[in-house]
């Protein structure tokens, strides 16, 4: 019962990294009718301006080492932490935290950027072309990355307070065997909070349901007098702001470098196609769905039987799935079929 509890909150935790992915791409598909490859690359700047902000905070100076009296010794320390201990010190240490503030007005303006300048070109092209435009953007971004902060993983770590475990088994009364890490659980709480944010902004609010009226209708929208152009731009920044976002919060879990981008963005378009291409509700579920279904397969017990299980399993579920149904878990009618 501990491990399948585990195996649970591991498939969460990475059905939630899927799910905020998904989610963008999503977005983006179904508003605009692009499919977007460079999505990937978008959630790996996001983790690399995590990576930036702690190599700013980071800059350090000599300082006198006051522990060592029998001679002068000098010791690195960051100069913000130097210049003020305490309020130095926390932010240094809250540095992955701290990192959303750089990352989502940045990540808004790349989103922006990469509508207007290359993707608005590509709207009516077939969609083997706007695939090759956008995995050649994604490839350059990976490139320009690879050079200036180098090909090998960059560690991030979490705040001291959440750098342990919990011992989620005593809250859950299953005992004291069942240890989780901290930042992954804050990751999943993460994860959910920022899903329902995308959700309540579709749902709720003026903006949100003329996106969602032209997700479904354009033209109509557009006689009406709306500029629904112009929101279908601003949506795509945001898509570009929860990919980053995940990115930026995924980096003390998984160390990131200029591959992550490639690493997610094949899972993720699984994800997409298994949920169903345009439903932003058929993303997040599939990308819980094959997060649980991944983390079950990568049990010591399964591999032992089929090798390597946790590296197919879930291209497994995404064939009988599109056997089984063709347009995914919640794709709607007519969507990828022209």
């Amino acid at each position: 019962m501990d491990a399948i509890f585990l195996q649970v909150l591991n498939g969460l935790d990475k059905g939630g990294a899927y799910a905020l992915i998904a989610l963008g791409l999503t977005l983006v598909f179904g508003t605009l009718g692009v499919v977007n490859f460079a999505h990937g690359a978008l959630f790996m700047l996001g983790a690399f301006c995590a990576v930036s902000v702690q190599k700013v905070l980071t800059i350090s100076t000599k300082v006198r080492d006051e522990s060592i009296t029998f001679f002068e010794a000098y010791k690195e320390v960051p100069i913000l932490e130097a210049k003020f201990p305490v309020v130095g010190g926390f932010i240094v240490d809250y540095s992955v935290p701290f990192s959303i503030l750089l990352a989502i007005p940045f990540m808004l303006l790349v989103g922006l950027v990469m509508e207007r300048g290359l993707i608005r070109h590509f709207y009516k092209r077939p969609h083997a072309d706007q695939i090759l435009v956008t995995f050649g953007l994604a490839i350059v971004i990976q490139e320009i990355v690879k050079h200036y902060f180098g090909a090998s993983p960059i560690p991030q770590t979490a705040p001291d307070i959440v750098s342990g475990s919990a011992n989620i088994g005593a809250l859950v009364g299953l005992g004291d065997n069942v240890i989780y890490p901290w930042w992954r659980l804050i990751y999943l709480g993460f994860s959910l909070s920022i899903i329902g944010a995308v959700f309540a902004f579709l749902q709720f609010t003026t903006f949100g349901m003329v996106v969602r009226a032209g997700m479904q209708d354009r033209e109509m929208v557009g006689l009406l007098g709306i500029d629904i152009q112009r929101r279908f731009t601003i949506v795509f920044g945001l898509a570009a702001v929860v990919a980053g976002l995940a990115g930026v919060m995924y980096t003390p879990i998984y160390p990131p470098d200029y591959n992550l981008g490639m690493d997610f963005l094949v899972l993720s378009f699984v994800v997409v196609v298994v949920g169903g291409m345009g439903s932003l509700g058929g993303a997040v579920l599939a990308g819980f769905l094959l997060g649980l279904v991944q983390s079950f397969a990568s049990m010591t017990e399964v591999k032992s039987i089929i090798p390597g299980m946790d590296q197919i399993i879930i291209y497994l579920v995404a064939v009988i799935v599109l056997l089984v149904r063709p347009r995914g878990l919640m794709g709607r009618k007519g969507v990828m079929e022209d």
